[in-house]
């Protein structure tokens, strides 16, 4: 923790049940509301009690893109904690346990072991009682007054009643006053703000993404890492007048959004690989009937149930075979919360305006981390554009629902309007909706209706954004991500600079459209190109050569379940320019 430049990280380590995420709340909400920006990270297992659960927050005066690569501070709250991550710690950290349940190992020179004798002070036969003890040190330890930990414990536990309050409040003085007589604290205090933060995760972003675009049916069926944003709409539905239904099954939530959709509302669903798969024939049937729908893919580590609490992007060749057939599709992968947020309604934008599926490639990087926000970025009134939709009646008749237009886009009626009945259905059809694919398959029409649905991507290219390297133009290295890995980047291109190397970057969102021409001139005019992502066998690059016939031998992957570490990816870029690997796959030094 450099003075003038606070940038501190602090991970609390422990098993599921012992209540990691309350006192990683308390801190996360302390932070914020001083103003400061905030990056954490969880990494846990697939279990309700047990196992180990890792959780680093990173705090900082300003922008964070990553949880970081370095730990200022753990607190252990069983021994398996300091059994195994002791060893991250360096000079001018610190360690704080419960001594009465925690042996400590041999740390490394400079780390300061801090023992808090937990029984002596709280008299609590309550084991979750460390972790507000633990709460109080940490307080003191960073040189933060114990009113300002007092207010957000009122905050944490004011639903809970007075009792629990007040309870709380005593054992974590208890740790506070213990500390501040026992330990050193760190010598550069938390500073503060002018403008207190906002926080979300990924998954809440989403989900008021949705809200802000207009969604008025939401359907899901639980599954990690995609249940947050099912959570956040059904915490929210009554007061944003919006139907939320768990389903029994994702071909069900599929089918159930199309429906919804069809009848004129705006309609999304949310669900990982596994659920994503059954939700694959609908796809096409929502992209035959010219019904704008929004999917999000949460992306876990598979394949089948893989791995549901790690984080992968592995589902990108997925979305792009989702169901058979030629059709268009749009395919947008968000590179952080804030992203995804503003994402959502620009989505729903041009799946109304271009009447087929839209498909969100998010991770658990993104949708499970804790992110700080300025409110004030927050738009809940995008601008809302609903296409060619025909909600008047009219006295005309021949209304033809996929009429053979220049575009390739027909006026959308919503069913029941007086002068537009029409049908709608799965087979290939006529203008009017009448199936040629019953006693007579009309071989010209067939080929009429494929060109119409293609049409329609025209000019896609020109209304959604390409793009656009960042960094100096004449860099050493020029490395293109994907989707959440560009906090990543954004902080090995600063480690690089330390280290005597100039990086720029490209950061590729939309996968359909693909900005084909774009992305190759930024390639061919790179001295080094290395592509970045997190997933075994370089996924977007073998899109990005089927759409472009780059071929490029540089590459950084990892494929572990955890997400790259900014070092992860400044460590292959020297790898790889010393020559010593064409493909640089990072070690995962933390064990979770």
């Amino acid at each position: 923790m450099a003075a003038g430049n606070f940038d501190f990280a602090l991970a609390i380590g422990g098993e599921a049940g012992q209540g990691i995420a309350t006192p990683g709340n308390i801190m996360a909400r302390l932070f914020i509301r001083r103003g400061l920006h905030l990056n954490a990270y969880n990494a846990y297992q697939s279990i309700v009690r047990g196992g180990h659960i890792f959780l680093t927050i990173r705090v900082a005066q300003e922008p964070v893109y990553t949880h970081g690569d370095k730990l200022d501070m753990i607190v252990c709250l069983n021994q398996d904690t300091m059994d195994r991550h002791l060893g991250l710690l360096g000079d001018g950290t610190r360690a704080l346990f419960n001594s009465d349940t925690i042996n400590p190992g041999s740390p490394a020179k400079g780390v300061a072991l801090c023992p808090i004798p937990v029984s002596e002070l709280t008299q609590s036969r309550n084991r979750l009682v460390q972790n507000t003890v633990a709460v109080g040190a940490t307080c003191s330890l960073m040189g933060l007054d114990f009113a300002i930990l007092e207010e957000s414990l009122k905050a944490r536990f004011a639903r809970q009643g007075q009792s629990v309050v007040d309870e709380n409040v005593g054992v974590a003085k208890a740790g506070y006053d213990y500390a501040t007589k026992n330990f050193e604290s760190f010598p550069t205090s938390v500073p503060e703000n002018p403008k207190p933060l906002a926080q979300w995760a990924g998954n809440e972003a989403i989900g008021m993404g949705g809200a802000a675009a207009g969604v008025k049916f939401y359907a899901a069926y639980p599954m990690s890492p995609s249940t947050g944003v099912l959570h956040w709409f059904a915490q929210n539905a009554r007061d944003l007048g919006i139907m939320v239904r768990q389903v029994e099954d994702e071909i069900g939530v599929a089918n159930m959004i199309i429906g919804a959709a069809h009848t004129g509302v705006r309609a999304m669903a949310s669900t990982s690989g596994g659920g994503f798969a059954l939700m694959t024939e609908a796809v096409g049937a929502a992209s035959m009937m010219e019904i704008p729908v929004v999917m999000v893919d949460v992306q876990r580590a598979g394949p089948s149930t893989g791995v549901p609490t790690k984080t992968e992007q592995g589902d990108l060749w997925q979305t792009l075979g989702a169901s058979q057939g030629d059709f268009p599709r749009l395919i947008v992968a968000p590179t952080s919360a804030l992203d995804a947020f503003t994402t959502i309604p620009e989505l729903f934008n041009l799946v109304d305006h271009y009447q087929c599926p839209g498909l969100v490639l998010s991770d658990l990087l993104i949708s499970e981390g804790t992110f700080s926000v300025d409110p004030d970025v927050i738009n809940m009134n995008p601008v809302i554009d609903r296409g060619a939709l025909i909600t008047e009646p009219s006295t005309q008749n021949g209304y033809l629902r996929y009429k053979d237009t220049e575009s390739g886009i027909a006026p959308r009626a919503i069913p029941g309007i007086e002068g537009y009945i029409h049908v709608v259905s799965t087979d290939e059809h006529d203008e009017d909706g009448s199936l040629i694919s019953d006693e007579f398959t009309n071989p010209y029409k067939r080929r009429a209706s494929v060109e119409r649905r293609a049409r329609k991507f025209s000019d896609i290219l020109d209304r959604v954004a390409a793009p656009e390297l960042q960094g100096p133009k004449d860099a050493e290295v020029t490395l293109v991500g994907w989707g959440s890995s560009e906090g990543a980047i954004k902080e090995a291109i600063d480690q690089l600079k330390n280290r005597g190397i100039t990086g720029n970057w490209l950061q590729v969102k939309w996968m359909v459209p693909f900005h084909g021409d774009a992305i190759t001139a930024v390639v061919k005019n790179a001295k080094c190109t290395i592509i970045v992502e997190n997933n075994y066998s370089g996924q977007f690059y073998r899109y990005l050569r089927s759409e472009t016939g780059l071929t490029i031998d540089k590459h950084i992957r990892k494929y572990d379940g955890e997400p790259f570490m900014p070092h992860h990816i400044a460590d292959g870029v020297q790898e790889i320019l010393a020559g010593k690997v064409d493909t640089f796959v990072p070690y995962q030094e933390v064990n979770v």
